[in-house]
């Protein structure tokens, strides 16, 4: 091996790094091409730039592990370049500890919203900059600076980090501690959320996140004391650095999980044609009679005379109206109200089936619903987000919102009225049909597991006045 296992270059460190560069690939295309696949608009808030934060801070501890333990040979002329810029601050508080950090967000979420049933009292856009802090306090005991600093020269006796960049024996077991506090934190909140009976998968993978995590931290250690015990082994150092860069390859790849923020788009295979199984969430759920397949029931035909909403209880005329308020640009109203009709038919003794839909219901980033900040703030502040009566006041206020809008009175003139009496969906019969002819498009779920489902921030003591016509899904 010759010096190779001192300064890097060896044909093994060639190997490990072209690995890790097809797994970031690999996670590239995990994270953006079920997107591409099935269209799904960009989610908002937290649901899109977690993931996209996860996705940076693996680029970072996958550079930094590359460019700190000498897996390349050449000769260190800049400044960022030092060890102390990507073994301090690159891999801790950029890389591994954002990584973790990142799944902590997740975690708590989850635990609020699945085990107390509630928004999460803090924004994830303050938590996670909060729980990072311990890192980055961490990262600025050691000194970074360019080596012709002064500072460096002074700190130089009292450096962390050896000339093969290698932290000190008094070093070690508060970076250790760190990074064990931490997959600490992670298992506290997977354990406390255990006994909820998840539908895409949540548990597993933080269960996953939290093995390969600890083996992370272990492989690590090992590496160190054995490289501090037997430093004069080329092909010790050769081998412990060629399985950390695996290793680190490996985490960030089962690291990151759909399944939190955008848990239906998780569930569906890439394929297209395998796509329609759970077209929405209310099929994934299993609610009876959901999506786009209608079941001809026996029923009266429609009078135009009948209130509207007891005509919106027809599933026909629902999503004929659906398509007739949606080809109005005003169609968020009636895509609510449907959804909230499929909440209905979940058994209130099936919270987490019901929280799965009022979180899909509030958070769908593909239409937005103007309700009055009291009805709104109602929601946001609910003690329980599985009561049966959650979006009651917002429905009826949107009722009233279509009425005075006089879609009714519009349809019943238009195509798509003419095409529901032709079709005779209020007809006897019991075989299914596929909705056709109508420009109606069910909304494909987004539920960004983010802990403010509205964007806005919660409510202050002093907010008791009412704004009519807000718009939910905005800032």
């Amino acid at each position: 091996m010759g010096s190779c296992g001192k300064n890097g270059g060896c044909p093994s460190d060639y190997i490990a790094v072209a690995i890790s560069l097809l797994c970031f690939i690999l996670l590239l295309i995990k994270a953006t091409l079920p997107f591409l696949v099935h269209k799904v608009p960009r989610p908002k808030g937290s649901g899109f730039w977690i993931p996209v934060i996860q996705v940076f801070a693996s680029l970072n501890l996958l550079l930094s592990i590359v460019m700190s333990i000498n897996f390349l040979k050449f000769k260190k002329k800049h400044w960022w370049q030092s060890c102390y810029l990507w073994a301090v601050w690159v891999e801790g508080p950029l890389g591994f500890g954002l990584l973790l950090s990142c799944r902590i967000v997740q975690a708590f979420q989850l635990y609020y919203i699945f085990v107390k049933r509630r928004l999460p009292p803090i924004r994830s856009y303050v938590f996670l900059p909060t729980i990072v802090l311990p890192w980055i306090a961490g990262a600025a005991c050691f000194p970074v600076n360019p080596p012709s600093s002064v500072l460096v020269s002074v700190l130089h006796k009292k450096k962390p980090l050896n000339e093969r960049c290698h932290l000190g024996t008094r070093w070690i077991i508060p970076v250790v501690l760190l990074h064990t506090t931490y997959v600490a934190a992670l298992v506290g909140f997977t354990v406390a959320i255990r006994h909820i009976e998840f539908r895409f998968h949540e548990l597993k993978d933080l269960w996953r996140g939290i093995l390969v995590s600890t083996s992370s931290v272990g492989l690590w250690v090992t590496a160190y004391i054995l490289n501090e015990i037997h430093d004069d082994i080329e092909w010790l150092q050769v081998t412990s650095r060629f399985l950390l860069l695996i290793m680190a390859s490996i985490l960030v790849l089962a690291f990151f999980s759909m399944s939190s923020s955008q848990p239906l788009l998780s569930k569906m295979s890439l394929r297209k044609r395998e796509a329609t199984e759970f077209e929405t969430m209310g099929r994934a759920l299993g609610i009876p009679d959901s999506g786009l397949l209608l079941q001809r029931e026996p029923a009266p035909d429609i009078d135009p005379n009948e209130p509207l909403d007891k005509l919106l209880l027809n599933k026909g005329f629902r999503q004929s109206f659906m398509a007739f308020a949606d080809s109005c640009l005003a169609g968020e109203s009636v895509h609510f109200y449907d959804e909230v009709h499929e909440l209905a038919k979940i058994p209130v003794d099936d919270p987490v089936r019901r929280i799965y839909m009022a979180r899909h219901i509030m958070r769908s980033a593909t239409m937005e619903v103007n309700i009055s900040h009291r009805n709104r703030q109602e929601i946001l502040t609910t003690p329980d987000l599985a009561h049966p009566d959650l979006f009651n006041n917002a429905l009826n206020e949107l009722l009233q919102l279509m009425k005075m809008k006089n879609l009714a009175k519009d349809y019943w003139s238009s195509m798509f009225f003419k095409k529901l009496r032709d079709d005779g969906t209020g007809s006897n019969g019991h075989e299914l049909e596929v909705v056709t002819g109508w420009n109606y498009s069910p909304r494909l779920s987004c539920v960004h597991g983010e802990d403010d489902p509205f964007h806005e921030e919660h409510p202050s003591k002093s907010s008791a006045h009412d704004t009519n016509t807000q718009d939910v899904g905005q800032q």
